[in-house]
């Protein structure tokens, strides 16, 4: 197998947009190399622990809600040709995402990783979910079908949180910038939500070069 280690943060739409371009390469070859892991990278790494009023956040980063409007013009563009839905009017606050990051974390433990990225970005983006909301995680452990009582104890401690914290320093540390951020093989970085027919000319020379006969 060939890792695909996927920078990227719950709350970043264009992580959503490049997670769904990627998954449609990935279904249209069963047979693809990658082994995908996902890693921590906060968008607002000081964002208070109980996250902000969603409207007050944009405002205060894009100077006004006609530059909030003018900056996600472009996402609504890129999600609607991907054939994905934003309810941006359905979002209300911004979280802190570190507990989303722990969740995603103990879900890759299960091997529920992908699962559990899917569930956050729905739950964002979709139904408008606060997704710092302990209890909200918790449910959304359930619905992957991990163990909600123990997902909700853990959250009730800070177990891992420095792991994810230097996790996402070190990421800053050696060159990531935004999200998401892709890395081929440890090797190879490809920055953006970049379309499906990349990927899925990426997986065909891959598997061309591996050979049949080339242990995977």
């Amino acid at each position: 197998m060939i890792r695909l280690d996927v920078f990227s943060d719950p709350i970043c739409p264009w992580c959503y947009i490049g997670k769904a371009r990627l998954d449609r390469a990935l279904a249209a070859r069963p047979d693809h190399p990658f082994q995908v892991q996902w890693h921590p990278f906060q968008l607002n790494p000081d964002m208070p622990a109980s996250g902000m009023d969603r409207r007050t956040y944009l405002e205060a980063k894009f100077g006004g809600q006609a530059g909030a409007v003018q900056a996600y013009l472009p996402v609504v563009t890129e999600a609607e040709a991907s054939g994905l839905k934003i309810n941006f009017e359905g979002i209300t606050r911004t979280p802190n995402t570190l507990n989303a990051h722990r969740l995603i974390h103990w879900a890759g433990i299960e091997m529920k990783q992908n699962a559990a990225v899917d569930r956050l970005f729905r739950a964002y983006f979709v139904d408008g979910v606060d997704i710092g909301d302990p209890a909200q995680l918790v449910q959304i452990a359930s619905d992957i079908g991990m163990d909600g009582d123990v997902t909700a104890r853990l959250l009730d401690t800070d177990a891992d949180a420095d792991d994810i914290r230097a996790r996402d320093a070190d990421a800053r540390h050696k060159g990531v910038q935004s999200v998401p951020t892709f890395v081929v093989a440890n090797q190879h970085v490809i920055a953006g939500a970049q379309p499906t027919e990349l990927w899925t000319q990426a997986i065909d020379e891959i598997t061309a070069q591996l050979g049949p006969d080339t242990p995977q």
